[in-house]
């Protein structure tokens, strides 16, 4: 014997539509979106050059972004499992004191601070190696 079910067994199609676009405006969060810091595109330019370079030679192996409020983090890691070996911070708070760059080492020392990007970065440039073929 078959069943038979009844057209008012099954909810309305429209129901499905109002669930399926999610909770009435009046439960959403109308509050404005939290505005982060990060790196413009030139910044991220100067930094991932300086990280090709360095991950061609071998040093570096990954890498990772972080942005907050007032801060937007480069992380440089040799492996993925480690704390990362340097990181290149964007904070905008010290813009206009003490600059809004800065690395800081794995110990957490800053081994440089500035307004230029460019400039702040060749700290970890290192030393010119003479090369023999």
């Amino acid at each position: 014997m078959e069943s038979r079910t009844k057209v008012s067994d099954f909810e309305p199609i429209v129901s499905f539509r109002a669930r399926a676009a999610g909770p009435r405006s009046e439960n959403r969060d109308t509050s404005p979106p939290v505005k982060k810091t990060a790196f413009d595109r030139k910044e991220l330019n100067i930094i991932l050059n300086l990280y090709g370079s360095k991950v061609a030679e071998g040093e570096w192996r990954d890498y990772a972004l972080d942005f907050d409020i007032h801060t937007a983090t480069f992380s440089i890691y040799r492996r993925a499992s480690e704390m990362p070996l340097y990181r290149i911070v964007k904070d905008i708070t010290l813009a206009r004191r003490q600059g809004a760059y800065a690395v800081v080492a794995q110990s957490g020392m800053i081994l440089r601070r500035g307004h230029d990007l460019a400039q702040v970065l060749r700290v970890l440039l290192g030393k010119p190696r003479l090369v023999t073929v």
